[in-house]
């Protein structure tokens, strides 16, 4: 016999709960439905290029440059600075993963150029409540910053492809790409 409606629960009564999701549970989540492809299974980047840019989440470095999972290293900080860090994952990339160019992008409207030293620490540590001595790299001519990191990944000794450096300054109101 067929259970009659009055037996069974309305779907509208069935109780259910709302779980919060984070911001780092749904990128997780996406992670186990992203595909990387046979080009992204080597370490060595296919295209033989090292990018280096800023951790802004406007930039989307891959789309920008049309590049897929496999094809060059992405290298993030705040600012896309040539931090000492910075540098020492270029060292790697090129030495040990084999890439030959480097691609320097900075961009319009970045938070380091409009903020000071004093203004980054002041706001770090009322958030904290902890004191902070680190150089952000802060800067007020873009092109400038955008140079000076340049000619010190050019004159790096740690660096073994030092000829093909080149940056590039991001228009983000025009998503225009110039080099500088």
């Amino acid at each position: 016999m067929l259970p009659t409606t009055s037996a069974r629960t309305p779907r509208s009564l069935i109780p259910f709960s709302v779980v919060a999701v984070d911001a780092i549970d749904r990128a997780a989540m996406n992670s186990r439905l992203h595909y990387l492809g046979m080009a992204a299974r080597t370490a060595e980047p296919m295209w033989k290029l090292a990018v280096l840019t800023c951790m802004d989440a406007r930039l989307d470095v891959h789309a920008m440059l049309g590049l897929r999972p496999g094809d060059a290293h992405v290298i993030r900080n705040a600012g896309g600075r040539a931090t000492s860090d910075a540098i020492r994952a270029l060292a790697i990339s090129q030495a040990v993963l084999g890439t030959r160019e480097v691609m320097v992008i900075h961009h319009t409207e970045c938070a380091v150029g409009r903020f000071s030293q004093h203004e980054l620490a002041e706001r770090i540590a009322r958030a904290t409540g902890q004191a902070i001595n680190e150089d952000f790299g802060t800067f007020t001519d873009p092109i400038e910053a955008l140079k000076e990191d340049v000619g010190r990944l050019r004159l790096s000794p740690h660096l073994a492809h030092r000829e093909k450096i080149r940056g590039f300054m991001y228009e983000l109101a025009t998503s225009k790409l110039s080099e500088v």
